[in-house]
């Protein structure tokens, strides 16, 4: 995975721990941005990468972000497509009751390398029933 920086701080994306799936980003900012309860904002990385083709990168929130304030990200998981070349950017949302301010050099989300396969899309008249077939949220019980 080739990455290119123009952030002012150096600081490439890093696994913490050695157990760690997932790689930290940094906002790299020119002044703090505050999101309000309920407000979104999309926070620059200064990072842009090329991926090999049947990679993603998925970008995730960050658990302590989540519990302590309530900032997750508006689209659940991002995927970055290999063949994307634009800035990395984090769409933030303030789920908490509080003002929540994210610094320059903040990490502000996560970003987990994965292989994927294509798949081929069959249009057929029927499917195979299965144990539970149609059965939907909630038909297995507690």
């Amino acid at each position: 995975m080739k990455i290119r920086m123009i952030s002012r701080s150096g600081v490439m994306p890093s696994y913490e721990t050695s157990g760690s799936a997932g790689m930290d980003l940094r906002a790299m900012l020119d002044g703090p941005v505050t999101l309000g309860p309920g407000e979104r904002g999309l926070i620059p990385t200064g990072l842009f990468m090329e991926l090999p083709e049947g990679y993603e990168a998925q970008i995730r929130a960050r658990s302590g972000l989540a519990v302590k304030h309530g900032i997750g990200l508006t689209n659940g998981v991002g995927t970055i497509d290999s063949d994307y070349r634009g800035e990395i950017k984090i769409a933030l949302i303030n789920w908490g009751s509080e003002d929540f301010t994210v610094n320059d050099g903040d990490r502000v989300a996560q970003m987990v390398i994965a292989k994927y396969e294509r798949a081929e899309p069959e249009k057929v008249d029927s499917l195979e029933d299965t144990e539970r077939s149609d059965g939907g949220f909630g038909h297995t019980g507690i």
